[in-house]
């Protein structure tokens, strides 16, 4: 973990020095949220509009790029893997906008509400079915916070994907 801490550090300096506040998503953010689960690699909603600018800093600390759209972006080190994910719809701007500050070992983050976490687990399941951990991840979400979600906002998340049915399985 201690490279991983290493990582994240590195990263949020660099998102400081570049004026962006990022939320941390993806396995950490599931970590974060009080479940168990190994990962390996960072990942982080970001601002679209700082893509250029994020993209190029990355590049000054070493690392390369192996995916970039306007959607997201992918990048290695060594055995260092980073992820992006940009913010320019309106639904990822509000949960970039409302992420909470946490005081972390590796310093003061931002982190996506359990909702939000969902919502993106969903569609990364929804996008490529083969992501079975992204349906682990959820399930994991709902027993443990089950009593404090904001069920309006995970049953907009559901809809979006047209995946209802799939919500009132879960949490049947």
């Amino acid at each position: 973990m201690s490279n991983l801490a290493a990582q994240i550090r590195e990263a949020l300096s660099m998102f400081a020095r570049n004026g962006t506040e990022p939320a941390l998503i993806g396995g950490l953010a599931v970590v974060a949220h009080q479940v168990v689960r190994a990962t390996k690699d960072v990942d982080f909603l970001v601002e679209a509009e700082a893509a250029d600018n994020v993209h190029d800093a990355l590049l000054g600390l070493g690392y390369q790029c192996l995916y970039r759209s306007e959607d997201a972006a992918n990048y290695v080190r060594a055995t260092e893997g980073l992820d992006l994910l940009y913010a320019h719809r309106p639904l990822a701007r509000r949960l970039l906008a409302q992420a909470l500050v946490r005081d972390t070992p590796m310093g003061l983050m931002r982190i996506i509400s359990v909702e939000g976490l969902i919502g993106f687990k969903l569609q990364g399941f929804v996008n490529d079915p083969t992501r079975t951990r992204d349906m682990d991840d959820i399930r994991a979400l709902l027993k443990i916070h089950r009593t404090s979600l904001n069920l309006d906002e995970l049953r907009e998340y559901f809809a979006l994907f047209n995946k209802q049915e799939l919500l009132h399985e879960l949490l049947g």
